[in-house]
């Protein structure tokens, strides 16, 4: 076909609109989001709205469900203003605390505002979890962010409209809100809402007490070594990969609480990581790196120290997820399982499968990912703290709010709690890692996939991985989804015993035996493959802590009583522990 000989000298003139690409508009769209609304907030709230618009059978029903409320509602306020008995329309939560305070039901003024504010905040957040033509990642997005609104607006976080506050402002003769605003001040200069005064404890003086010493260090991790308190001790040791998002005294907060000391004194040679907080020269500090120089060279030094073939490993949250990857590595590597530095594992509410995160993935898709990644390349890391506060957001109530009312509105002094004192005693995170940690777990969920992801050479697959293993998770985990932990079994060709704890992602771990027993845990051996519907019909009930199970679990596999390991020429005391990783700000 000849060409149109008008077509060239009139491109030359021309300026057409290219109506293959993006429009101005949208690009324009496009980069205010990424400038102003990065997790697509806004984005995703209107998306919500526009799919109900455009399925008005869906809401009409939905509507016709509110009206309904509504007219409960109207005679509920119509009784309660002529002094009569009414029951609540709509009550709160079982974990909501908000309302507990008996005014919110005695006071009719106090309770109808609160039933106002339930009626309408359940019926919306039902609204968009359900929102028609929408996939279910976008429903759960939209639903959080309109949670995090709902939530900041309750009458509960205004001084006129809750009455505790005002109650508390006339018993003290202003005093609670003099010094609400102290506290407020104090949280302005340390550019959040504070859970707990940072002078309240001190690492290696309050918290991470048991006795050991730092016997290996290298640019990314310390390990410590715990002293033995019993006369033998098993031969063959527990080496703890723990995450490098928060510090690792977590498992050693006091000694009543600590993992670490009760391994001890159950007669088990224990080594935990205690890893750097990465700086700016680090940001080139690869997923990698944390594999191979850190969690490998850790099993090494252990297996020297102690003089054995092999190792009990443990990975907890991150640290599980790379523990995970390390024996896929390893597998692969050293070909027989005789030969791997691991003989068993266990796993703490961790994800391996990141097909359904949690409430995490509202932060987590391409353009968040871009978005953090610019920030991270600025600084050479994530800081901690920017974790933290998308982690409170999770749990905003809990998290946020309460602190925000209790400080401000209370003047209430924070609470020396040693667990959200360790929870702020945040870490970095070096940019090359944790870029390569979001793409290739969370948006691609490469793990999981057969030879997706290469390790220092080697293509991991995680059906090669048959060492025993033992998995805990948590009932309440918001971080690591149970169910979707147990998604594990489906990948590995390991033995597997789970365990499911009550609680959530610190306490269902940090859940010592007490007595009476506080909490309790559900435990069965899946084969692999079993649904997860079945595992739970199977699953025995138990009072009391899943550590005593896990000792249980764990004794066979750890050989004789020897006696103690003596000090190793090569690995020689370095520091005391907690060491310097842990202290370094």
């Amino acid at each position: 076909m000849a060409a149109n000989p008008n077509s060239a000298s009139s491109s030359k003139h021309h300026k057409s609109i290219n109506l293959s690409g993006a429009s101005p508009l949208e690009d324009m769209g496009e980069k205010l989001e990424k400038q102003v609304d990065p997790f697509g907030i806004t984005t995703s709230m209107l998306n919500a709205q526009a799919a109900w618009l455009m399925h008005p059978q869906e809401l009409s029903r939905v509507m016709t469900g509110l009206s309904g409320d509504l007219l409960a509602l109207q005679a509920h306020v119509m009784r309660r203003a002529l002094g009569l008995p009414s029951e609540d329309v709509v009550r709160p939560h079982e974990d909501d605390s908000r309302f507990s305070d008996p005014v919110w039901e005695q006071s009719p003024t106090w309770d109808i505002m609160k039933e106002w504010y339930l009626a309408m905040t359940h019926r919306l957040e039902d609204m968009y979890f359900e929102t028609p033509g929408l996939s279910d990642k976008e429903r759960r997005r939209a639903a959080f962010w309109l949670r995090q609104w709902l939530n900041a607006v309750a009458p509960t976080n205004f001084f006129w409209t809750n009455p505790v506050a005002l109650r508390k402002f006339v018993e003290s003769k202003g005093e609670s809100l003099a010094r609400g605003m102290e506290n407020y001040l104090k949280d302005s200069q340390s550019g959040t809402v504070r859970m707990v005064d940072e002078d309240a404890f001190k690492v290696g003086v309050d918290l991470a007490t048991t006795p050991g010493q730092v016997v290996f260090r290298n640019r990314l991790v310390e390990l410590i070594q715990y002293t033995p308190t019993t006369a033998q001790v098993y031969k063959q040791p527990i080496v703890i990969v723990t995450p490098w998002i928060n510090k690792f005294y977590i498992l050693d907060l006091t000694a009543k609480k600590s993992l670490v000391r009760y391994l001890v004194e159950k007669g088990f040679t224990v080594f935990i990581t205690s890893w750097k907080n990465p700086t700016e020269d680090m940001s080139q500090v690869t997923y990698e790196d944390y594999v191979t120089e850190g969690v490998h060279e850790v099993m090494e030094a252990a297996r020297t120290i102690c003089k054995v073939p092999q190792v009990n490993a443990v990975g907890y949250c991150i640290g599980g997820t790379t523990l995970t990857a390390y024996m896929a590595w390893a597998n692969r590597k050293f070909g027989s399982a005789d030969k791997v530095p691991v003989s068993s594992w266990t796993l703490f509410t961790t994800l391996t499968d990141f097909s359904r995160p949690g409430d995490i993935e509202v932060f987590v898709d391409p353009a968040s990912v871009k978005w953090i990644e610019d920030s991270m390349a600025k600084k050479g890391y994530l800081d901690g703290k920017e974790m933290m506060s998308s982690f409170r957001m999770l749990r905003s109530n809990s998290l946020i709010w309460h602190y925000y009312v209790h400080s401000y509105l209370y003047g209430e002094p924070l609470a020396p709690f040693d667990v959200l004192f360790w929870n702020v005693d945040s870490t970095r995170m070096p940019y090359a890692m944790h870029s390569y940690y979001l793409r290739e777990m969370y948006l691609n969920n490469n793990l999981v996939k057969k030879d997706a992801l290469t390790i220092g050479g080697e293509a991991i697959e995680l059906e090669r991985i048959t060492q025993p293993l033992y998995a805990v998770t948590a009932e309440d985990d918001h971080i690591a989804p149970w169910r979707q932990c147990y998604r594990i079994r489906k990948y590995v060709s390991a033995p597997t015993r789970f365990v499911l704890s009550t609680s959530g992602h610190i306490l269902g771990i940090v859940n010592p035996p007490v007595n009476p027993p506080k909490r309790s845990y559900w435990v069965g051996e899946p084969e692999r493959g079993e649904n997860i519907e079945r595992w739970e019909a199977a699953a025995e009930k138990r009072p009391g802590s899943w550590w005593e199970d896990w000792v249980q679990w764990l004794v066979p596999k750890s050989g004789a009583l020897v006696a103690p390991p003596k000090p190793h020429k090569d690995f020689p005391a370095l520091v005391p522990a907690p060491g310097t990783y842990v202290l370094e700000p």
